[in-house]
């Protein structure tokens, strides 16, 4: 059952759930990792998916990197976001493999590194990517969610919002993060699907 005890502003809650998924042991976590990456295997969108967008936990995530070996070995690609420089919060989505040269970015998080990411020929168009898995602070099951406050995706995909080809957004999180009800964003871009260790919500 989803907590209704949390606090009721976008910050608070934001703040609350992040220590909600820091608090987990080790242990929990690699279990939650395990049981996603089988829950996301089973998805129609994933399991056709040639091109798919994942990326390096931090901060707690639910880690999504289980799913690698497995695209490897169906000759699908994975990319990494990446912040991409001299735009408003704004991701390149770069293609990534064992030789790709890593860098940390100004959050901690490791990305492809701004240099390699420029160059064309190893980035993605996001319209052109079947499916991105979106890391989130939480998530209801009307499937409303929360992200960490940056707007990085809700800029980059907004083209979702138009007709055309578009990739299926997936959000993931510990369904620790589950609550009742979330306040709702204008600019929060909707989901096809959220994904977490115990279950699926199709909003």
């Amino acid at each position: 059952m989803p907590d209704t005890t949390l606090p009721t502003t976008r910050r608070e809650l934001r703040r609350e759930l992040r220590r909600r998924r820091r608090a987990l042991e080790p242990r929990a976590q690699r279990r939650a990792a395990q049981q996603l990456s089988q829950r996301l295997r089973h998805l129609p969108e994933v399991w056709r998916a040639r091109r798919l967008a994942l990326y390096l936990p931090n901060d707690g995530e639910i880690d999504p990197c289980g799913l690698l070996p497995w695209l490897n070995q169906r000759g699908a690609r994975a990319y990494l976001p990446v912040l991409r420089p001299l735009a408003n919060n704004r991701l390149w989505f770069v293609h990534y493999h064992a030789d790709t040269p890593m860098v940390t970015n100004r959050f901690g998080i490791p990305e492809p590194d701004t240099r390699y990411a420029a160059h064309p020929a190893h980035r993605q168009p996001a319209w052109t990517l079947d499916v991105i898995l979106l890391p989130l602070v939480g998530f209801d099951d009307q499937g409303q969610r929360m992200g960490m406050g940056g707007g990085f995706y809700d800029r980059t995909l907004a083209f979702t919002r138009r007709p055309g080809p578009r990739p299926s957004l997936i959000g993931v999180a510990h369904d620790c993060q589950r609550v009742e009800r979330l306040p709702a964003a204008p600019w929060d871009v909707p989901l096809d699907a959220i994904v977490s260790d115990q279950q699926l919500l199709r909003p």
